[in-house]
């Protein structure tokens, strides 16, 4: 394939995190962030809890517990994953919401090669997780 072929990939259907503290990680994605729950199913064999949390442009997030599972290495950055981020239409009133929740973010940057407004918070386990504004009327 090279670079003037369209790509079949249609977008990003899920991202699967998971919390070290099922009951927490899910209170802040469903009210904390507002994300939808679509279905909760608890897995005897594993001893664990799959739960699948709906985003308004039809992606998914998937939050699973795992007993035993190692934290995730943060800082220094290691390898992998770096962040998650959240497209908003306005930072402020997301920002309000988390900071009324008790989760700091931290100063609005501006993007230097998009101009877009940006900040940065973390989920109950540390997970970076970003706000990147796109206003609605941004084509």
């Amino acid at each position: 394939m090279n670079a003037s072929d369209t790509s079949p990939l249609t977008g990003i259907h899920h991202v699967a995190l998971i919390a070290s503290d099922y009951a927490r990680s899910k209170d802040f994605y469903t009210r904390v962030l507002g994300l939808r729950v679509i279905a909760e199913n608890y897995r005897a064999a594993r001893d664990s809890w799959k739960l699948d949390l709906a985003l308004p442009d039809g992606s998914q997030l998937e939050l699973f517990s795992f007993p035993g599972a190692p934290p995730r290495p943060s800082r220094p950055e290691a390898q992998g994953l770096r962040h998650l981020a959240f497209r908003v239409h306005l930072l402020e009133p997301m920002i309000e919401r988390l900071a009324a929740a008790g989760v700091a973010c931290e100063p609005i940057r501006v993007d230097a090669y998009t101009g877009r407004r940006f900040t940065f918070f973390a989920d109950p386990d540390h997970l970076p997780l970003e706000l990147y504004e796109i206003p609605a009327d941004a084509g």
